[in-house]
C-alpha cells in the first residue's frame, strides 16, 4: 500500500534547490519517516544510500575519526559494499540521534561537499543530545506529522473526493452526498487518527473484518507503549516518572470540557506532591520537544504580536494524534463513530483542529479567553488575527465570536462544525469541520472583504 505524503513536494523542492543544505526531518516516532524518504530516494534518484544508527550500532564508528566528508563517504561505501556518486546518489542517515557525530557531520558535508544530496531523519533530536551537536545554520528542517486527513482520504482510495473538494475552491459548494461520505470519514479518522501503521491497519481490514477497529486499537496500544519506551530510556529514572505522568494526564484533562471548549491544563494533581509549573516545566518542555503534545497558549488580547500577551503558564495542552489521544482515553470506536459521547466531541473536534493546523502551516496557535467568552483558535494571517471557533454539532451559534468581533474587528471569523459549507455569509463563513486544511491556508492578501469564517464540528 502506497501513502502518498504531502512532504514529498517540500523533498522534491529541497533537491532542485542549488542552495540546498543537508536535510533533517524531524518528527515523532512511526510517523513514516524512513519510509518516506526511501519512497522520495527511489522516485527521483537512481541509487541511493542507507544507514540506520539505530539498527547498526558498529556505523557509528565510521564517524569516531575526522569529520571529513570525503573520508566519511569512502568508509560508508566500503560498509555498504557499494560506489557513491556524489552528484547523482543520496545518502540517508536515519536515526541520526543514535550518533551524535553523524549529526555534527552534517555541518561539513555542508560547507565541503554541497553536492551531495544528504538526508536524515530522527526522533527525539534535541532531547538528549547537546546544543553543540546541532550544526547551526548549516542545516535544513523538516517536521514530518501524522497524515493529515486529506492524506488519510488519498490513501483510503477516495481520490473522487478529494477532487470534489479540490472543485469546491472554484464553485464555492459541496453535493450533500459528498458531505455525507467525508462526515463518515471524518468520524473514521477520529477513532484511526493520522499513524501509518493504524492507517495501515484500517485499510487493510476494514473490508473484510467486522471487529477491525480492535485490530486499529491494538497497534495504537503498541505506538504508545513505544513513547512510553523511549521516556523510559532517555529521560532518566525520576524525570520519565514525572514525563510519563505528564502525558498519561494530557488527555485526561482534555476531558474537563468547559462549555464545549477544552480548558487550560491544570498542574495540580498531575504528579503527587508538585503543584507548580516550574516543578513540571521540564516534563511538559520534553513532550513538546519530542512532538508527542500540543501546547496552545490561551492570551486575554485579540490584537498582533500574539506571542506578546502569551503566558508561559497559561495553556491548553493537547496530543499530537487523535487517533492516539481516543486509545489514551479509553473511548470505543463505536461510540466514537456513532458521534454519541456528549461534550466530549468538543475536545476530539478541537484536537483535530489543532493538528491539522500545524499539519497545513507553520503559523502558532493560540487560544483567547477574556472574562467568560473564548475563542478556541487565533491565527495570525499577515499581520491581522483570524480567530477560529469550533463546534462539536451542528448548532452554530458562538456568542464568544461576537463579543470578539465587537472588540477587535477581525477581517474574518472562522467557524468549523459538522454542517456544510456556506459561504455566503457578509461577515461569516462556516465550514464543515473535515475542510480545516482549507481554512489553515486562506490567504488574507486575496481577500477584498472583511468577513468572519466559523469552523463548526
Amino acid at each position: 500500500m502506497i501513502m502518498r505524503r504531502e512532504m514529498l513536494d517540500k523533498l522534491f523542492s529541497w533537491k532542485a534547490d542549488r542552495s540546498r543544505k543537508p536535510l533533517i526531518l524531524k518528527g515523532v516516532r512511526q510517523a513514516g519517516k524512513t519510509y518516506l524518504l526511501k519512497e522520495f530516494a527511489g522516485s527521483v534518484f537512481p541509487k541511493f544510500h542507507y544507514l540506520n544508527f539505530e539498527s547498526d550500532s558498529k556505523l557509528s564508528d565510521i564517524f569516531e575519526g575526522d569529520l571529513n566528508p570525503r573520508r566519511i563517504l569512502k568508509d560508508i561505501a566500503i560498509a555498504l559494499n557499494t560506489e557513491i556518486n556524489t552528484e547523482l546518489d543520496l545518502v540517508i542517515f536515519d536515526e541520526i540521534q543514535a550518533c551524535p557525530r553523524a549529526l555534527t557531520s552534517l555541518k561539513y558535508f555542508c560547507e565541503d561537499l554541497p553536492e551531495l544530496h544528504l538526508c536524515s531523519a530522527g526522533s527525539l533530536l534535541g532531547i538528549h543530545l547537546g546544543p553543540v551537536s546541532f550544526p547551526v545554520g548549516k542545516v535544513s528542517f523538516l517536521t514530518l506529522r501524522p497524515l493529515s486527513f486529506m492524506e488519510f482520504l488519498d490513501a483510503c482510495g477516495e481520490q473522487r473526493l478529494i477532487e470534489v473538494l479540490s472543485e469546491f475552491d472554484e464553485i464555492g459548494e459541496l453535493p450533500g452526498i459528498a458531505h455525507s461520505r467525508l462526515w463518515e470519514l471524518l468520524k473514521a479518522y477520529f477513532v484511526v487518527g493520522g499513524m501509518p501503521e493504524a492507517v495501515k491497519t484500517y485499510i487493510s481490514l476494514k473490508d473484510t473484518v467486522k471487529n477491525f477497529y480492535s485490530d486499529v486499537r491494538l497497534k495504537q496500544e503498541e505506538i504508545i507503549e513505544s513513547y512510553y519506551a523511549d521516556i523510559a530510556k532517555h529521560a532518566g529514572k525520576v524525570n520519565s516518572m514525572h514525563i510519563t505522568r505528564v502525558l498519561r494526564s494530557a488527555p485526561a484533562q482534555l476531558q474537563r470540557v468547559i462549555d464545549g471548549s477544552v480548558a487550560k491544563y491544570r498542574i495540580k494533581g498531575v504528579v503527587p506532591g508538585i503543584s507548580h509549573y516550574n516543578r513540571l516545566v521540564g516534563a511538559i518542555d520534553w513532550l513538546e520537544a519530542a512532538g508527542l503534545v500540543i501546547k496552545i497558549p490561551i492570551i486575554n488580547y485579540g490584537k498582533a504580536p500574539l506571542m506578546a500577551y502569551s503566558r508561559e503558564t497559561y495553556f491548553k495542552m493537547m496530543l499530537f494524534d487523535v487517533g492516539i489521544m481516543g486509545c489514551m482515553v479509553g473511548l470505543s470506536p463505536r461510540v466514537l463513530l456513532d458521534y454519541n459521547y456528549g461534550t466530549y466531541k468538543g475536545f476530539f473536534a478541537e484536537n483535530f483542529v489543532a493538528q491539522e493546523f500545524l499539519a497545513s502551516s507553520k503559523a502558532g496557535l493560540f487560544s483567547w479567553s477574556e472574562k467568560t467568552a473564548e475563542i478556541e483558535f487565533l491565527r495570525e494571517v499577515a499581520g491581522e488575527v483570524v480567530p477560529v471557533e469550533v463546534k462539536s454539532g451542528t448548532i452554530t451559534k458562538a456568542k464568544s465570536l461576537q463579543v470578539f468581533t465587537s472588540k477587535y474587528q477581525p477581517p474574518f471569523s472562522i467557524i468549523l462544525s459538522g454542517k456544510p459549507a456556506n459561504l455566503k455569509g457578509a461577515h461569516t463563513r462556516y465550514y464543515p469541520l473535515y475542510m480545516v486544511n482549507k481554512v489553515a491556508r486562506l490567504d488574507l492578501s486575496n481577500e477584498t472583504t472583511r468577513y468572519s469564517v466559523v469552523c463548526l464540528d
